[in-house]
């Protein structure tokens, strides 16, 4: 008894790590590639898993926020997904390096040419941002994730403070503190990354390389906790093996 019990803790222990470490992959993502300075300009990745079993996910769009909004927005281009960026009018007008700016980028819209995102994988979208505002420690964008399968999942909902995560939430992207030198990094970046895909298509590289770690470092707490288990059991097993 005393060893089925033991197994039976080790099993809920295993659970209740998957548990906790599921949610953090599960819904659609925004991170930067460094530093994301206000006042600058930064990469950032949208993470779009695939969450069925029976269907691809062909379609992302990515609303930006209207109350901060971004005079500068590049998509890069991915093979497999074609892109379309849709410009608005601004209610006011921003000043962007002693110009006048009447409209931004209001919507990314990526498209699967291809197969898309199949069950069991994941893509990231990059995006070049910028001017960062200075006037906000995050940015809430707002993002609408389409499978071939017609089924549409609204990631839209904002996080209220002191409260669980919604259901679907919103992508926020966290701001760092601005610095005469973050900005010069920043702008540089930009500049990089407007001007050289390669470049650019081997830190989207790094950072899929990182998003892998960070999963191997979850299914190996998991390894941890089911082995410590499985001892255990055996210990016990033989025990009563011996008393009897």
């Amino acid at each position: 008894m005393k060893a089925s019990r033991i197994a039976a803790a080790g099993a809920v222990a295993a659970s209740a790590v998957l548990a906790l470490s599921v949610p953090a992959f599960a819904h659609v993502s925004v991170q930067p590639e460094g530093p994301a300075a206000k006042g600058g300009y930064a990469v950032v990745d949208f993470k779009v898993p695939n969450e069925r079993d029976d269907a691809a996910t062909t379609k992302l769009e990515v609303n930006l926020p209207t109350d901060h909004p971004l005079a500068s927005v590049m998509p890069q281009p991915l093979d497999g997904w074609s892109v379309k960026v849709t410009r608005s009018k601004l209610a006011k007008p921003l000043t962007l390096h002693g110009e006048k700016i009447s409209e931004a980028v209001s919507k990314v819209t990526w498209t699967a040419t291809g197969k898309g995102i199949e069950p069991g994988f994941f893509q990231k979208f990059p995006l070049s941002v910028g001017q960062l505002p200075e006037d906000t420690d995050e940015l809430v964008f707002k993002a609408i994730q389409t499978y071939d399968n017609k089924e549409v999942v609204r990631w839209i909902e904002p996080q209220k403070e002191g409260a669980e995560e919604p259901e679907n939430p919103a992508p926020v992207l966290a701001l760092s503190a601005a610095s005469e030198e973050g900005h010069h990094g920043s702008a540089a970046a930009e500049d990089a990354s407007a001007t050289s895909a390669p470049a650019a298509g081997k830190t989207a590289s790094a950072a899929s390389s990182s998003g892998s770690d960070t999963t191997a470092r979850v299914l190996g707490v998991v390894g941890i906790v089911v082995g410590v288990a499985g001892v255990a059991y055996g210990v016990m097993a033989g025990r009563r093996r011996a008393g009897a």
